[in-house]
């Protein structure tokens, strides 16, 4: 029995020494970076990579020299709450004041409650809202939860095809190994038909993170219950917690976090926000926010 925990322990320990290697291999291929680029790429990102890559570093390396590309442009850490605040009347998308089994990060979608005809302006909230779970991560976890309400959904208000596969591959590419798990909860049949198409869009690693919860469906219910406390989980899901999305209290804590992601990244001068004199234990006020001119 000793042998077989030491052999265990021996082979633990060559896998971290080989990951370490192939961190450093991927940090040596993809050269000097300087700026946000430098903040992006911990040890912890360089590996999300090589994991969703399993391990080839010439692999990652493409992966991750396409996402600084991307956020270069796209310039996701820089979006801020009142240039999206309109996606999110409705609560179609918001991140969830409880967290997982594993203090994992929520995030609740219900698509149902489409507001917005902008696919751009649609993608840029959701992207606000995942590069926000991630800032608020506790230090111990990487990754995400998704909770899918289909209250509403119908084929009318369902994202094109074209829109669906841009989502999963911007989460895909851009954010390996971010998401844990994400579950839908009690599609309607004619959802189906739609999955049918989307799914393929999926990697084998998205796809398996993917489950499907049908209230009459004991395993599937067991299954999320094992991710989240009842008590936690709203009604929506078949837990026994009454939450309602409040917009204005939602909008206050994205300020806040506005601040907090600005100074994460640096850029304080770019975005001046002015917080009323409340402290950050207080409910504060909505800030507000000035950007100086371009003069």
């Amino acid at each position: 029995m000793f042998s077989r925990w030491s052999n265990s322990h021996h082979n633990k320990e060559n896998d971290s020494l080989q990951q370490e290697s192939k961190i450093k291999e991927l940090r040596a291929a993809i050269g000097p970076l300087s700026g946000r680029s430098l903040k992006y790429c911990t040890d912890a990102c360089l590996r999300r990579y090589l994991e969703a890559r399993n391990w080839n570093a010439d692999k990652s390396k493409k992966m991750l020299e396409e996402t600084l590309k991307w956020r270069s442009t796209y310039k996701p850490e820089e979006i801020r709450w009142h240039e999206v605040a309109v996606e999110g009347e409705t609560g179609k998308v918001y991140r969830a004041s409880f967290h997982d089994r594993h203090g994992r990060t929520v995030l609740i979608l219900r698509p149902g409650k489409q507001n917005t005809t902008s696919l751009d302006n649609q993608l840029r909230h959701l992207v606000y809202l995942i590069e926000n779970a991630i800032l608020n991560l506790p230090e111990t976890q990487e990754q995400m939860a998704w909770l899918i309400d289909f209250t509403g959904w119908t084929l009318s208000t369902s994202v094109p095809i074209k829109s669906a596969r841009d989502t999963i591959n911007l989460l895909q590419n851009h954010y390996p190994e971010r998401l844990a798990i994400a579950f839908l909860y009690n599609p309607p049949r004619i959802f189906e038909a739609f999955w049918k198409i989307v799914k393929y869009f999926m990697d084998a690693k998205t796809f398996q993170k993917v489950k499907f919860v049908y209230p009459k469906n004991t395993e599937s219910v067991e299954l999320m219950r094992s991710y989240f406390d009842e008590e936690n989980l709203p009604t929506e899901f078949g837990g026994k917690a009454v939450l309602e999305y409040n917009h204005e209290e939602f909008s206050k804590q994205m300020n806040q976090d506005d601040i907090k992601s600005a100074n994460l990244w640096g850029f304080d001068d770019k975005l001046q926000c002015i917080g009323n004199g409340h402290s950050g234990s207080d409910v504060a006020p909505e800030p507000v926010c000035l950007v100086p001119s371009a003069s």
